[in-house]
């Protein structure tokens, strides 16, 4: 392989030609680049040259990666019972065949001036998700479910003019690093208590901790847990007793079977567009959602866009384009409340495709296969010696498979299970210890009964010799 010298500067980055550099430096009046990075604390900064292999030709750089990728087991390779938050579920080919179009594809947003049949595409998914979710107005999608949360809850503090909110105690802890970095310095938060037994939250501690300066309560149902929350409607009376919003996230393919949040009492809904449509791949496949009532109170507080329909001056046609424009972070740039920089229009385009293929019929019947065999996958996994299915509420797509009685930890199951070629659930003992040795297994329509008797027969057997002490 040819060793390439390490050169100063490249010819297509202009300012890496030193004369370049200093004319810019001088121009913004500072003295050195590292000037600029002043404001990032001394220890995070890496004082030393970075040790980069030589620069590699383009078919030596592509033998490299490919290389790296082999590397990886997909969950083509194995069966997978992987979700929380990015979940196995089954894309029709025209999904692919639409987002990938010309006029569709993007990695970003897409402009005014390129075309306008991407406006109609996402004023067609926002009417879906609208029907959907019982909801009139739903946004462009932002960049995932944490973010859409987020988004929620400030959109409830500028409402209400409050500065704290509380959370349901199941919510995912990388969620909840995300929301509390994204609403922190301007609010404050609090976690709610939620019931061990069941996973639904506790009413008492709600009532406890909420005060008149909350400005939102938030919840998921199904929880992070799987586990459908059947207290919907008497928590969103706590919550408007005490002038506060009531802000529930939804898996939304859960709403062939659920009830949406609005009929009880969500006033803004949130989730991820991921399951209508996306494929899993390292998290580029998410997107979140925001839905309101058309009201103006919450309209004018969507930082993102929307899409609306009006008639034009040609009698009979009718025009698709932005809503209160001049509300939005695109318009106020740095002066804006909330800055929406990063967009996922594709992945609402790719969603409107997806409910418009299924409809109401075909998302109630998925729902149904997705009950039935995640149901079947429990009650095979309770006859296992030592396992229990840790809580006892109805769940839809995940649910918490508690291994602590037979000695092994999660960590050592799923190394046991890889073996056999399978993936396990996500591991619930380190974020939510009070669960004990708990694995997340999701099943979806994507498994086969052959696939769930699998696991089954997989985990008996390593249930079985943790359970005598043989050592796996």
């Amino acid at each position: 392989m040819a060793q390439h010298k390490r050169a100063s500067s490249h010819p297509y980055i202009p300012n890496m030609i030193p004369e370049v550099q200093r004319q810019m430096l001088d121009e913004i009046g500072v003295e050195r680049i590292e000037d600029l990075y002043r404001i990032i604390p001394d220890e995070l900064k890496l004082k030393k040259e970075m040790d980069m292999p030589p620069a590699l030709s383009e078919q030596e750089l592509r033998r490299h990666v490919s290389r790296l990728l082999n590397r990886n087991e997909s969950t083509q390779d194995v069966v997978s019972f992987l979700g929380a938050g990015c979940w196995p579920h089954f894309i029709p080919a025209v999904c692919d065949e639409i987002n990938q179009r010309s006029e569709f594809v993007t990695a970003y947003a897409g402009e005014p001036y390129e075309d306008h049949g991407r406006f109609q595409a996402l004023f067609e998914y926002q009417s879906l998700m609208a029907e959907l979710l019982d909801m009139d107005v739903v946004n462009v999608p932002t960049f995932d479910w944490a973010q859409a949360a987020s988004t929620s809850l400030r959109m409830a503090a500028r409402m209400t003019g409050r500065t704290e909110v509380l959370l349901a105690g199941t919510i995912d802890k990388d969620k909840l690093k995300i929301i509390v970095n994204y609403i922190t310095p301007d609010l404050s938060y609090q976690l709610v208590d939620f019931r061990t037994e069941s996973g639904e939250l506790n009413l008492q501690d709600l009532r406890n901790k909420i005060t008149s300066n909350t400005a939102a309560v938030y919840f998921e149902n199904p929880s992070f847990f799987g586990t459908i929350e059947s207290q919907g409607r008497q928590i969103a009376d706590i919550v408007h007793e005490a002038g506060a919003v009531c802000v529930v996230g939804v898996d939304p393919i859960s709403l062939g079977v659920l009830k949406p949040p609005s009929q009880y009492g969500a006033d803004i809904v949130c989730g991820d567009l991921q399951p209508l449509g996306m494929h899993m791949n390292y998290g580029g496949g998410q997107a979140g959602f925001i839905a309101t009532r058309n009201e103006e109170k919450y309209v004018m507080e969507y930082p993102s866009r929307l899409f609306g329909i009006a008639p034009t001056i040609v009698e009979g046609e009718y025009g698709f384009g932005d809503v209160a424009y001049e509300r939005t972070s695109f318009h106020d740039r740095e002066k804006g409340k909330e800055s929406v920089g990063t967009q996922t229009a594709l992945w609402g385009i790719t969603a409107g495709v997806y409910l418009a293929l299924l409809g109401p019929h075909g998302m109630q019947e998925l729902g149904q296969t997705i009950m039935q065999k995640s149901q079947y996958a429990a009650k095979l996994l309770e006859e296992i010696e030592g396992m229990s299915v840790r809580l006892q509420s109805p769940f839809f797509k995940e649910f918490v498979a508690d291994f602590t009685k037979t000695g092994l930890t999660v960590e050592e199951i799923q190394k046991q299970l890889r073996i056999e070629g399978i993936q396990g659930g996500h591991d619930l003992s380190a974020d939510f210890p009070e669960l004990g040795q708990s694995m997340l297994l999701c099943v979806t329509e994507v498994h086969t009964q052959e696939d769930i008797e699998l696991l089954a027969a997989a985990l008996d057997r390593i249930c079985s010799r943790g359970m005598k002490g043989v050592e796996c």
